[in-house]
């Protein structure tokens, strides 16, 4: 069921996610990578579609979301925006588009919001990339961080497991997130870390935090899409909940289809012209 209202129609900026944090209210936000999928989301009154680089692993198939290109994540995000009329559209920039090279970034940034027509880009890390971020809020490309498990760097850290459990990560990671508030940053995702760190941090800066495997005490919540319906049933961590069991409902409906086809119940008399 839709949670929309007639006061709860108006567009979804970057200023208004501030405002909700500011009232309390929580942000809720999904993947999507296609227009009907980002259209069905949307309707249902969603507040924030990340066109997430995890398109890598549950469109393309790939293990890791390292490989996924500058050029599919333009064409992911294009296709979302124009399913989208009211939650506020973030592109993931993928690895290799910022890390290292702030002029790259920047380009990467501009490309992403030209074609694409999204509404911010997101990026992973903190103090190490602080040039690159820089550059790109200094073009007035909103900017959402990224800290805690970065997938994008799961070659340096070799596992997936809660990052910031030790005190010394623990207290890098809120300088960072001051840092990245200082600098610009709209908002900021934390991902697999305690919930006590997550809620601490959300308590102590202005911008929105956003969780995903970093307890309730944050701004609001992120799932990647295929994961929270049930489509991909091959990961399960202890932060996901399932909505839904797509992967049942479709294999249901296809075994079906296939038994009519085979057996000629399908089409009927009724099915064709």
């Amino acid at each position: 069921m839709s949670t929309n209202t007639s006061d709860n129609l108006r567009k979804v900026t970057t200023r208004r996610l501030i405002e909700m944090k500011e009232r309390g209210e929580k942000i809720a936000m999904l993947t999507s990578y296609d227009y009907s999928m980002a259209r069905l989301v949307d309707q249902a009154g969603i507040d924030v579609i990340l066109v997430g680089d995890s398109a890598s692993n549950v469109m393309a198939g790939n293990i890791t979301t390292l490989p996924i290109t500058l050029d599919q994540m333009i064409y992911h995000a294009k296709s979302v925006v124009k399913g989208t009329q009211r939650a506020l559209v973030v592109c993931d920039m993928p690895f290799g588009s910022y890390q290292g090279n702030s002029k790259e970034a920047l380009a990467s940034a501009i490309r992403i919001m030209k074609e694409s027509h999204a509404e911010a880009v997101k990026m992973e890390g903190g103090s190490e990339i602080r040039e690159s971020i820089e550059r790109v809020l200094c073009a007035g490309i909103p900017v959402m961080g990224h800290l805690g498990l970065t997938p994008q760097s799961i070659n340096k850290f070799g596992t997936y497991a809660v990052r910031a459990k030790e005190e010394a990560e623990a207290n890098k990671l809120i300088e960072d997130a001051k840092m990245l508030e200082e600098i610009g940053c709209f908002a900021l995702v934390l991902e697999k870390i305690p919930a006590a760190l997550a809620s601490r941090v959300a308590q102590e800066v202005s911008i929105p935090v956003i969780g995903i495997g970093a307890g309730g005490g944050t701004d609001g919540q992120v799932l990647v899409m295929h994961d929270m319906l049930g489509i991909n049933k091959g990961f399960s961590p202890r932060f996901l909940r399932r909505y839904a069991d797509l992967s049942t409902v479709i294999n249901d409906a296809v075994a079906c289809y296939i038994d009519d086809v085979k057996t000629g119940d399908f089409p009927n008399s009724s099915e064709q012209y």
